[in-house]
C-alpha cells in the first residue's frame, strides 16, 4: 500500500502542513495530517458497501491552528486532566498551563502542547510515522524528549497507533489520541444510538472538574456499566451523581486484567450502517467521553457539531496519575522508554 503525500498549506509559524493518504485493498483509507499528528479522515465501507467517514473533523486546515476539542489530535505530554496543574518527580514541582478552572487539561497551551505541533513525518509502504524532539523545561516537563507515533494500517481493517518516547530525564508521558468517532458518518447527529461495550468492572469516580477521587469504584448497579453492550444513550441521562457531575459518560474506565499486553478494551457499533469498531490497548485505561460539551460551528463537510455527535475512546494512563496515590505512573526516562500502541480495528 503506498502512502499518497498532499501539501495543504501552512500552519500559523509558516511550516507546510501535509496529508499522507493510506489505503487498503478492502476499501478502507485513512487521512492523517503532520499538524498535530491528526487523524484527519477514517473511511470505512458499511454493510451496503458505501464508504462512510467515520471521523469528526474541523472544517479546513484552519480549524486545526487551535482546534478546539482536539479533534483527532495527539494530546500530550500529559493527557487529561492534572490537579491544580502541577506535579512532582525525583522531589521537584513542576507547572503546567492551568487551563481548565485551577487544573490543566491535556498540557495545551495554544502553543506548545503537542497537539499544536508540526511534526516530522516519515512514510513507509502502509504507514506514516511522525515524531518531534521536545527541548528541556518546554510546557513544564523535565527533559530533552523524542516522542513520536505511527499509524499505519493493515489488509484487516486494522488502523494501528504505534507511541514511543524517550527523555534523558525523567518525565511525564501520557499520549492519546482525541479522535471523536460517529460510525454512521461524521456529519450525521447524535451518537446516542451506537451500541457500545467496554471491558471494564470498575471505572474512577470524579469530583467536580472531573478531577478522580482516587476510588476505584465498581459500575455493577449503576449506569456506568457497559460490560454487556448497550445503548449510548441508555442510561447518559440517569439521576446519577456522576454523569450529572459532566453531563453523561466523561469517565476513565479501568481495563479488566491489564498488565501492558495487547487485549480488547471495547466494541462499538451503529445499527445503521452495520460499522462495528473494535478498541484494543495495552494501557491500564480509557476514557469514555460521549462528547457532552463538543461544539464545533465549522466542521468538515460545511456541518456543525453539538452535544454528542461525536464520542471518544482515548486510551492512556489514569488521569491526575502523577499526583494520585495508588495509580501507576506514567514516568519514562534513562533506560526506561514509552512504547505502547492502540487499534481501532473496523468490520
Amino acid at each position: 500500500m503506498a502512502v499518497k503525500r498532499e501539501h495543504i498549506g501552512e500552519a500559523k509559524n509558516g511550516e507546510a502542513v501535509y496529508t499522507y493518504t493510506i489505503t487498503n485493498r478492502r476499501g478502507m483509507s485513512v487521512v492523517v495530517m503532520n499538524l498535530g499528528a491528526t487523524l484527519r479522515d477514517i473511511i470505512v465501507p458499511a454493510k451496503d458497501g458505501k464508504p462512510v467517514d467515520v471521523c469528526l473533523g474541523q472544517a479546513d486546515l484552519k480549524g486545526y491552528y487551535l482546534n478546539p476539542g482536539n479533534l483527532g489530535a495527539v494530546v500530550g505530554p500529559v493527557a487529561n486532566r492534572t490537579a491544580g496543574a502541577k506535579y512532582s518527580i525525583d522531589g521537584v514541582q513542576y507547572e503546567l498551563p492551568v487551563n481548565e478552572n485551577e487544573n490543566n487539561l491535556h498540557s495545551d497551551d495554544e502553543v506548545y502542547g503537542f497537539q499544536r505541533k508540526v511534526w516530522d513525518a516519515s512514510e513507509g509502504d502502509n504507514e506514516v510515522r511522525f515524531s518531534i524532539k521536545v527541548p528541556d523545561g518546554e510546557l513544564g516537563c523535565p527533559g530533552n524528549r523524542e516522542v513520536s507515533i505511527t499509524y499505519s494500517l493493515s489488509e484487516d481493517n486494522e488502523l494501528k497507533l504505534h507511541y514511543t518516547g524517550s527523555s534523558d530525564k525523567n518525565t511525564p508521558l501520557n499520549l492519546t489520541n482525541h479522535v471523536y468517532f460517529n460510525l454512521r458518518g461524521y456529519n450525521t447527529g447524535k451518537i446516542t444510538d451506537h451500541i457500545m461495550q467496554i471491558f471494564a468492572s470498575r471505572y474512577l469516580t470524579v469530583v467536580p472538574g472531573a478531577i478522580p477521587t482516587g476510588e476505584l469504584a465498581p459500575v455493577a448497579g449503576t449506569p456506568m456499566d457497559f460490560r454487556t453492550p448497550k445503548e449510548i444513550g441508555e442510561e447518559i441521562d440517569a439521576d446519577f451523581e456522576q454523569l450529572k457531575l459532566v453531563k453523561g459518560y466523561d469517565h476513565n474506565y479501568c481495563v479488566d486484567n491489564a498488565d501492558h499486553t495487547m487485549r480488547e478494551v471495547a466494541i462499538t457499533s451503529c445499527p445503521s450502517t452495520g460499522i462495528t469498531m473494535h478498541t484494543l490497548s495495552d494501557l491500564p485505561g480509557v476514557q469514555f467521553y460521549a462528547g457532552n460539551c463538543l461544539i464545533v460551528e465549522k466542521a468538515k463537510g460545511g456541518g456543525s457539531y453539538g452535544s454528542r455527535d461525536g464520542f471518544c475512546l482515548e486510551t492512556q494512563y489514569f488521569p491526575n496519575s502523577l499526583n494520585q496515590e495508588g495509580f501507576e505512573k506514567p514516568v519514562f526516562g534513562p533506560g526506561h522508554d514509552l512504547d505502547t500502541t492502540t487499534i481501532y480495528r473496523f468490520e
